[in-house]
């Protein structure tokens, strides 16, 4: 018998504090009070970017920052529910705790998984057995587009739909964009944007077969152009010049010396909350 991992005793007098604080606010704080399920969307989904972010930046103390406020919002969320009778705290944990299970049987059953790739298939086929009609249901619209098409691809692969061989999605790259380059001479503006997302698509699958994560890929891109630009900003404030009044020829000059010197990752811009 295989030896446990051994975890630090579940803290349970800090999640009982956690909670009773929660709706402590939900009842005695005016910001709180007022918020509702769908005000509390846009903020969820910024804090957990401000997670990705951590990740990014291997920022340990913030990422258990940020674990923390996402898990404000869950306890919030099921505040609400609860003062509205729609469901408890304690059903969110026995849902979840319920779902692992089942999902897990080669864990918590007679079930086996010989690695990582059967796992999915198993997860898979469960999910459509609790009721799915089909196996792109779970993957949310509200994803960011690149990783939407990557999460709807690897589903896909899951059951045989795919490439056999990454030259066979470099070809079709290739054919999208061709196909682009041709509706951007004679094509009209929504054949073009058709254009343009096909070959997005086609790129992301081709990401795929190199194991490459587009959504990942194209966030660090921006980050490092980010970094770079702020660069030429700094060092043409230095000397006294400023982005309008500068050429390109010297806005060039200082990207080049910004990529020579790999600049670090950024510190994280503090916000204020609420």
């Amino acid at each position: 018998m295989s030896k446990r991992t051994r975890h630090p005793a579940v803290p349970s007098k800090e999640f009982v504090r956690f909670v009773s604080i929660v709706r402590r606010l939900r009842y005695e704080c005016p910001w709180d009070r007022k918020q509702t399920h769908r005000s509390l969307r846009e903020s969820l989904i910024e804090e957990a970017y401000e997670v990705i972010d951590a990740l990014d930046r291997r920022d340990l103390p913030e990422l258990k920052n940020e674990l923390g406020d996402i898990l404000l919002h869950v306890a919030m969320h099921a505040t609400i529910a609860e003062q509205a009778s729609e469901f408890t705290f304690r059903d969110v944990l026995r849902e979840i705790s319920g779902k692992l299970i089942r999902r897990h049987p080669h864990v918590f059953g007679g079930g086996t998984a010989r690695g990582a790739g059967e796992v999915l298939k198993n997860w898979e086929k469960l999910k459509m057995r609790e009721g799915r009609t089909s196996l792109l249901d779970g993957v949310p619209p509200a994803l960011p587009a690149l990783q939407r098409a990557f999460r709807v691809q690897q589903r896909a692969s899951r059951v045989g739909f795919d490439w056999r061989k990454k030259e066979d999605v470099w070809a079709k790259v290739r054919e999208e964009l061709e196909e682009l380059r041709s509706a951007t001479r004679t094509g009209t503006k929504r054949r073009r944007e058709e254009e343009f997302g096909d070959l997005l698509f086609a790129l992301v699958n081709f990401a795929r077969f190199v194991g490459v994560n587009p959504e990942h890929a194209l966030r660090g891109t921006v980050s490092r152009f980010t970094r770079r630009f702020q660069y030429i900003e700094r060092e043409l404030g230095r000397k006294g010049h400023n982005l309008q009044d500068a050429t390109l020829e010297e806005m060039d000059a200082l990207w080049k010396e910004a990529k020579r010197k790999k600049l670090p990752l950024s510190p994280r811009i503090s916000r204020t909350r609420r």
